[in-house]
């Protein structure tokens, strides 16, 4: 299995595309649509990067794995899927994050809450085949409540659970989320054997050290600064809620999410043609 890392800075994301190098079967995780907040427009020079990559290599793509609907970047899934085909997939608690989210940018009725947008929800426990690649879907909420992790062979992909150890573990303040499941999503996590290798979802680089987005369960356990193997629940739960409660949103939280519990899509054209982003006013 080969594991080629895509980076966007502006959001310190972290996109995947992992394959067989023999049979040249593919998934993407957590692709990313540039977005420029001050033309409120989209650009696509990170997923042009990955199809690229794709094509050079002559890959099959069978999925677009979304970690969660993030709320720092626009998700490039519906880009790549037009490009270079394969199903769009999240967590099956993606419902959840649909009904909040509808209330907060007062979307129509007719925006579907049931997850129809995406081409699968995935469950907990769930075994997904991508050609020769095996991916195990492992429910980490806690960050939101539809967070997956996707255990790849001897990988795992944790998305905004579980950052590099010098950083820590993801925020809980959003919605639905929660320092408790937090604890508990990731006690999951370091129950893989210590070998197991850890890619994050994000990078922040701390302390401006070089970009970093590999680890292994076993570092982590060790060394993680906010939630290592022998910190106490409610030690953890304390901290994380005091230090969630100092941080300011996401820059394109708004953006990012209407967009995302959307599968990725864009909204459609109005009559006037054009087309519209919600920015609902003292939300946050």
């Amino acid at each position: 299995m080969n594991i080629h890392p895509f980076y966007d800075p502006a959001t310190y994301t972290l996109t995947y595309v992992v394959f067989d190098p023999e049979t040249r079967d593919a998934v993407v995780i957590d692709p990313v649509l540039d977005f420029d907040p001050l033309r409120v427009a989209v650009e696509t020079r990170s997923n042009d990067a990955v199809v690229r990559f794709i094509r050079e290599q002559g890959l099959t793509v069978h999925y677009m794995l979304e970690t969660h609907a993030h709320a720092d970047h626009l998700s490039g899934s519906q880009g790549l899927k037009h490009e270079i085909g394969g199903k769009v997939a999240i967590g099956e608690q993606i419902t959840a994050v649909q009904e909040v989210f509808k209330g907060v940018f007062h979307l129509p009725d007719s925006f579907a809450t049931d997850g129809s947008q995406f081409d699968h929800l995935i469950e907990d426990g769930e075994v997904l085949e991508a050609g020769a690649l095996t991916i195990k879907a492992l429910h980490t909420p806690g960050h939101t409540p539809a967070c997956m992790s996707y255990l790849i062979d001897d990988a795992v992909f944790t998305g905004d659970a579980l950052f590099m150890p010098d950083f820590g573990t993801g925020r809980c303040d959003f919605p639905r989320g929660s320092a408790e499941d937090l604890y508990d999503s990731i006690q999951k996590l370091y129950a893989l054997p210590d070998e197991t290798r850890v890619f994050v979802g994000h990078d922040y680089q701390p302390g401006g050290r070089a970009l970093a987005f590999e680890t292994t369960i076993g570092a982590s356990r060790d060394h993680n600064v906010q939630l290592r193997g022998d910190t106490g629940r409610e030690d953890f739960i304390a901290f994380r809620t005091a230090r969630d409660e100092k941080l300011r949103p996401p820059r394109l939280i708004f953006q990012s999410v209407q967009v995302n519990i959307n599968a990725g899509a864009i909204p459609t054209t109005d009559e006037n043609g054009r087309k519209y982003l919600t920015l609902p006013i003292g939300v946050i």
